[in-house]
């Protein structure tokens, strides 16, 4: 097993809170894996990325090669575009439909979504609408993590003990909204 994982955004947005997710449950898997994060400027809207990397084997890098990305994550759709590049030719893009337009130049909307239309395997959601519509704002991240959970091929019941230890200390209510979040977003992925 092995997948190779591009998560990306604006600052804030939950993109590291979904990277620690995917890892916890790696992690109770026995499987191997390296991160590397890049942080943007959070305060100012800045890009958020990470490289993660999960294997039955040892990994040597935590860097993902151009054209090697089993599956990118994106909160915003221009950030997926930034690294299309590094998307295997099989590779699956699970990205936000709704733009953060935090750049004066920021792309017509309808040539990014002409753009992510373009790759074989995309799957484009309004999560923060979903998130909006079932009373959990906050958890718009993770709403996309669900719609995400085949592409990573990580049980679902691997995801939701891994929501249930990283938000465990913040309350069962956080702890419920993210578990509904990943099922809405398992939800509208099919």
């Amino acid at each position: 097993m092995k997948t190779d994982i591009i998560l990306c955004g604006v600052g804030g947005q939950g993109i590291l809170s979904i990277a620690t997710v995917i890892g916890e449950a790696a992690m109770h898997e026995n499987l191997y894996i390296k991160q590397a994060e890049v942080h943007g400027m959070s305060q100012r809207g800045g890009d958020v990325q990470s490289n993660l990397r999960i294997s039955s084997n040892p990994i040597h890098s935590d860097l993902i090669a151009k054209g090697s990305a089993d599956v990118i994550i994106s909160m915003e759709p221009m950030e997926a575009l930034r690294y299309l590049p590094f998307l295997s030719k099989e590779g699956w893009i699970i990205t936000s439909s709704k733009p953060f337009v935090n750049i004066t130049n920021y792309p017509e909307v309808d040539t990014v979504m002409a753009d992510l239309a373009k790759v074989k395997n995309v799957i484009t959601l309004d999560i923060e609408q979903l998130a909006k519509d079932n009373e959990i704002p906050r958890s718009a991240n993770v709403i996309l993590l669900g719609a995400a959970q085949k592409a990573l091929g990580i049980e679902y019941d691997k995801l939701e003990n891994a929501i249930r230890r990283v938000f465990g200390r913040k309350g069962d209510a956080v702890v419920e909204a993210n578990l509904k979040a990943l099922a809405i977003g398992k939800e509208a992925q099919r």
